[in-house]
């Protein structure tokens, strides 16, 4: 018999080995994007919540995988990725990005407002869940100008050194350098040296994201 863990895990490894997020393959299955989302998974008292049988209906239909691959992916190891389908990824300006709606709560795109651009170069499962965001000001002169697409990918390690993308609870976003993070707070090295460095707490941050490319 599978647990409520089992079957969640088997959704989120059907995404992934499509090249989706989870929110990403509810968006692509006709269903509200946040269907999916971790903190949709427990109901306000506390209960498991479970999706319903035709929301799996819904993304077997639009994966092609049958009920035996979704079965396989409750246990063992972490299947294979395969082929993604299509090369683009969603954009974004960052004063909307600034807005409620636009982000699941693991910092994945989400909603209605997004645009898209063709993803530069060859694109793997990874890839599929990187989005772009347009700059706008001079904040982040002279790497960063105005207009520059800036591709984020959510799902890789932020290190020391890496520039990375930062939304906080307040939804201010901004493009910074990590500088040095500890237990309780990171300090943001500023692009731009007319601006200062900010350090934030780390219950002040959403989420934070590595930049992988900038159009020229």
């Amino acid at each position: 018999m599978f647990s409520h863990d089992d079957v969640w895990r088997g959704i989120d490894r059907l995404a992934a080995s499509f090249g989706f997020s989870a929110s990403g393959l509810a968006k692509q299955a006709g269903l509200d994007p946040t269907s999916f989302n971790k903190s949709k998974r427990i109901s306000p008292d506390g209960k498991p919540r479970w999706p319903s049988t035709e929301s799996l209906a819904k993304i077997l239909s639009v994966t092609g995988a049958t009920m035996s691959d979704f079965i396989s992916m409750i246990g063992g190891e972490e299947p294979e990725a395969r082929e993604p389908r299509g090369h683009k990824i969603p954009v974004l300006g960052f004063a909307q990005a600034g807005s409620n709606g636009y982000f699941d709560d693991d910092g994945y795109p989400a909603g209605a407002g997004w645009g898209s651009i063709d993803f530069p170069g060859k694109t793997t499962a990874k890839d599929q869940r990187n989005y772009a965001l347009e700059v706008s000001g001079n904040s982040m002169e002279p790497l960063y100008r105005e207009g520059n697409l800036i591709i984020v990918s959510p799902d890789l390690t932020v290190r020391r050194g890496d520039r990375i993308v930062v939304k906080t609870i307040k939804g201010e976003v901004m493009a910074k350098e990590l500088s040095r993070q500890s237990a309780g707070k990171v300090t943001l090295k500023s692009l731009n040296p007319g601006f200062e460095d900010r350090t934030l707490r780390l219950d002040e941050i959403h989420w934070m994201a590595r930049i992988v490319w900038v159009s020229q």
